[in-house]
């Protein structure tokens, strides 16, 4: 017993001090964020290495652990629900179409290329139909039947064609799940995700059905962003070895299957991908700056929140917090 102590202390002190560098490193590169003009709207980053947080920081009295709108982000959220609703026999994958399980909300004399729009063109932003974000989602959001009027937009292009980012197509992925189960998405998330440790969905809107807001209006903390990043980072297994998320379904999430005409980014269901500092980085983005980034090489998950009535394409700040990514993956690289 006493060689066995001897061992693995020595084995501590060994690694000890890397440890405490990287820590120090990443923590230093936080807080010198502070003082940043082109990171005045950051709220909070955290930085986690192979399942240990090794830093996190809080800006302007915000905190890592305080709830924040996550806005888009939650759609990287839905993918996982309906990931995990194939994997239960709820739907049959993502070639399944979706004119049968929305029949009831689907337009009279409807073009018949609604009857061709499947799970997986809703996942990759490839309906067609004329997108619900930017300047027409104030439209949509103030209609009786958000599902319904989503469905009654004309076509921009073929089901399977080009990315037409739409809010309204994880909303429509959100009423299928409400649809196959019979529960609500908020139960759903809460029951599938509930082994998760750390993972917790607060406050949701919904529409005037009642059906929660597929891929917008998210209440979560940057923690549980992490815990939830962590779950992707893991193939879709806890930390107690529990698969929640089936590892073929990240997969095939993380497969670039269309290109955003906005960023050049590929996109695959709810998650952007691209090269960041030499690392394949996959990512959820919410409008403001909320990211949840996964560097697989480097086992790196990191999230990013920010103030989220400001815009984060159009003004160039997403591509700050991209730049901040890459300053800590210069980090990482050498700890």
């Amino acid at each position: 017993m006493p060689n066995l102590i001897a061992a693995l202390l020595s084995f501590i002190v060994f690694l000890s001090p890397a440890a405490a560098q990287e820590t120090s490193s990443v923590s230093s590169l936080l807080k010198s964020v502070a003082t940043r003009g082109d990171l005045r709207t950051l709220k909070t980053v955290i930085v986690a290495r192979d399942g240990k947080i090794i830093a996190e920081q809080g800006y302007r009295g915000y905190s890592p652990s305080g709830s924040t709108n996550i806005k888009s982000a939650s759609k990287s959220i839905v993918s996982a629900l309906v990931g995990i609703a194939i994997s239960k026999g709820l739907l049959e994958g993502p070639d399944q179409k979706i004119a049968p399980i929305l029949k009831s909300d689907l337009p009279p004399s409807a073009d018949a290329r609604i009857n061709e729009i499947t799970i997986g063109n809703l996942l990759s932003m490839q309906a067609g139909l004329g997108r619900m974000s930017g300047p027409n989602y104030g439209r949509w959001v103030s209609s009786r039947n958000w599902v319904r009027f989503a469905l009654a937009q004309p076509f921009d292009d073929e089901p399977g064609g080009r990315m037409l980012y739409s809010t309204a197509s994880t909303h429509l992925l959100s009423a299928i799940l409400t649809k196959v189960s019979g529960k609500s998405t908020l139960a759903l998330a809460r029951d599938w995700l509930d082994p998760v440790e750390g993972f917790r969905i607060g406050a949701w809107d919904r529409d005037p059905q009642g059906i929660y807001l597929g891929g917008n209006q998210m209440a979560m903390s940057a923690r549980s962003l992490l815990a939830f990043g962590e779950l992707y980072r893991n193939s879709g297994r806890t930390t107690a070895g529990q698969q929640i998320v089936p590892a073929d379904w990240i997969e095939r999430s993380w497969q670039a299957h269309t290109i955003s005409r906005f960023s050049g980014d590929a996109y695959g269901y709810g998650w952007f991908n691209r090269r960041i500092a030499g690392e394949d980085v996959y990512f959820a983005w919410g409008y403001g700056g909320q990211m949840l980034y996964i560097v697989p090489s480097l086992k790196l998950t990191v999230v990013m929140t920010s103030e989220e009535n400001e815009p984060s394409a159009r003004n160039g700040y997403r591509d700050t917090l991209h730049g901040l990514l890459a300053e800590i993956i210069a980090v990482a690289r050498t700890s």
